[in-house]
């Protein structure tokens, strides 16, 4: 999808930096959003969902019941 910036000096912004570091626009842009995601801490990446649901799950309290809810006999089977 492409993306366009209407504002002169935002472009003027990019290509001078793009310029000065050899990146491409589009590899600098993707750097500059990176960086500013990690900074406030927005990641669309799989992994720091993932831990963040892990996260969240570590913090619902332990319940006496939740390993073995149901009594067993010494068939194993549920009484």
């Amino acid at each position: 999808m492409a993306l366009q910036i209407a504002n002169p000096a935002v472009v003027e912004k990019v290509e001078r930096l793009a310029r000065a570091t050899g990146l491409t626009k589009t590899a600098l842009v993707e750097r500059a959003v990176d960086r500013l995601a990690e900074e406030i801490g927005v990641s669309a990446d799989t992994t720091d969902r993932f831990e963040a649901l892990l996260a969240q799950l570590d913090r619902i309290p332990d319940r006496p019941d939740a390993v073995d809810p149901l009594g067993w006999d010494d068939q194993g089977l549920p009484k």
